[in-house]
């Protein structure tokens, strides 16, 4: 086997929706590959190798790869991980959107490893600091980010490079190692996802694989849409966020082939959909309005008539940028809704959007949602809450300790929001983002929807100011659409839709807003000078 190449497919035993009758020939090797890998992103890795193994697994810049080359790369970076190290090691992963960061992935899951998913957006000092307490035995690492790594202390494999390394690379491993073979079934490891640190310092969100905690929103979104085993599936939004991660291991459990770029490029994206026949994108809402504005000769020259289904998630879709997305490229749009700490809650339908474009849908199969007042009591239809939310998915603690509130065994997810008499949920904002100006609350996004939908705008967010009088005043920092446009005419906008408190009384503009790699505004950076 090639140590530039790795990929493929196969059947799921699973449920009835994913798998068909297992053939007595895949018995063996099955049962095989299954107390090899244990319950993690392996064990699905290496039951599509037994079904399917000349099926492509992962599309990048670097060609195909099937599940029988995926798996047995997974197989050979096991056991060199294992040779390096002397035990079973803890990863660390701070790779782009390649096949680098699946093997990787798939190979912790056949040691059992415990692995760090890192951000790669993160300055050097924010990473410094994330792996002083991650510790790590080692860490799989591109190229680029080798710099950042020299104080880490911990070993480095090369992951992505594009000029000769010195270093020990993936492909090193897969070259000098045969397949690793386990004595007994490991133990899954668990899998950490960093919050986003839009408030804050990242925080670790320890999780071990199981097959409750995912079903929920698979079986949610294999209802909803039209998504089938063997489906390609394009994920734009960064493989290290828990949005990323899940797209993957969908991928992996539907025998799908995940088609991935380092960097995404609207026009790149869209030339993918139809060269490797996309029916499912994963994008951040940044995504969608990159995507918007390729021109109309350049879009209408292909063919997305395959892609029915374009999720949106990782930070919040604006209802003005989904109607238009949607009147452009057609109800394909879904809008999901979820946090590193409870995984994905719930899911919005093209229909849902078209009714109720602000919404995030309905709650995933077996998810209760809760909206609750101060008092912890349910609040009517229609009015604001705190939304806590329980099922398999919540998790245990961060790493280091500490947890979220939960009341009757939901978790308080720190967000504010409604109900619509529907049952479709809305998030309003966050609970620590409200704005107290003249006595009265102000969440800034209702604010922001607003601006957002004057043509004039292409971006915009609103924090809350010190004010001597009001206590706060609100400012909205703005990215015109083109010209700039004229602040009274924006506040007129406002106020001709909301209460005149809802105004902002300052207006700046910038050439962009301060966003982390998932797509979420960092408000702590506005109007402080402060880059990400």
């Amino acid at each position: 086997m090639s140590a530039r190449l790795l990929g493929q497919t196969g059947r799921v035993l699973i449920t009835s929706g994913l798998a068909g009758q297992t053939r007595p020939r895949h018995l063996v090797p099955l049962v095989r590959a299954l107390r090899q890998t244990g319950p993690s992103l392996a064990a699905l890795v290496a039951t599509a190798a037994v079904h399917r193994p000349n099926d492509p697994a992962v599309i990048d810049e670097r060609g195909t790869l099937t599940y029988r080359e995926l798996d047995e790369a997974a197989a050979r970076i096991a056991a060199g991980l294992l040779a390096r190290t002397g035990t079973v090691p803890s990863i660390a992963v701070l790779c782009r959107n390649h096949r680098g960061f699946v093997i990787t992935t798939a190979a912790a899951g056949r040691l059992g490893a415990d692995v760090a998913l890192l951000n790669t957006e993160f300055a050097a000092p924010q990473l410094a600091d994330v792996l002083d307490r991650v510790r790590p035995d080692v860490i799989v690492a591109d190229e680029e980010f080798l710099p950042h790594l020299d104080e880490s202390g911990a070993p480095v494999i090369v992951a992505w490079h594009d000029s000769d390394t010195d270093r020990p690379t993936l492909d090193d491993l897969i070259a000098d190692h045969r397949p690793h073979v386990p004595t007994r079934r490991p133990e899954p490891g668990k899998i950490t996802i960093l919050t986003s640190g839009t408030t804050g310092k990242p925080k670790g969100v320890p999780r071990t694989p199981g097959a409750m905690a995912v079903l929920p929103p698979v079986v949610t979104l294999l209802r909803r849409s039209k998504l089938r085993a063997g489906d390609p599936l394009q994920i734009g939004i960064p493989l290290f966020h828990g949005f990323g991660l899940a797209m993957w291991g969908l991928a992996a459990l539907l025998r799908s082939p995940v088609v991935l770029r380092r960097r995404f490029t609207p026009e790149t994206a869209l030339a993918d959909a139809v060269t490797h026949h996309v029916a499912a994108m994963a994008v951040v809402p940044v995504m969608l309005q990159r995507l918007l504005a390729v021109p109309d000769t350049v879009r209408r020259g292909h063919d997305l008539r395959r892609l029915h289904m374009v999720l949106s998630g990782g930070a919040p879709l604006r209802p003005e940028l989904a109607t238009r997305f949607a009147d452009t490229f057609g109800d394909v749009l879904f809008n999901g809704y979820g946090a590193s700490e409870v995984g994905i809650v719930a899911v919005a339908t093209p229909a849902d959007l078209r009714a109720a474009p602000g919404t995030v849908g309905r709650g995933c199969e077996a998810i209760p949602i809760r909206v609750l007042d101060q008092h912890d009591r349910p609040v009517p239809v229609g009015q604001q809450g705190t939304i806590h939310v329980g099922g398999p998915s919540v998790f245990d603690g961060y790493t280091g300790g500490g947890t979220k509130n939960t009341v009757d065994g939901l978790m308080n997810t720190g967000d504010v929001g409604h109900l619509d008499t529907a049952g479709r949920l809305f998030i309003d904002g966050r609970a620590d983002d409200m704005i107290v100006s003249g006595g009265e609350n102000v969440y800034p996004g209702e604010v922001e929807d607003v601006l957002a939908s004057h043509p004039a705008v292409a971006d915009v967010a609103v924090i809350g100011a010190e004010d001597a009088e009001f206590g706060q005043r609100l400012v909205a920092y703005v990215v015109p659409a083109a010209d700039r446009p004229d602040p009274d005419e924006l506040a007129g906008h406002v106020k001709r839709n909301l209460a005149r408190y809802k105004v902002p009384r300052e207006f700046v503009f910038l050439d962009q807003l301060p966003r982390n790699a998932s797509g979420k505004l960092l408000r702590r950076h506005l109007g402080t000078g402060e880059r990400p």
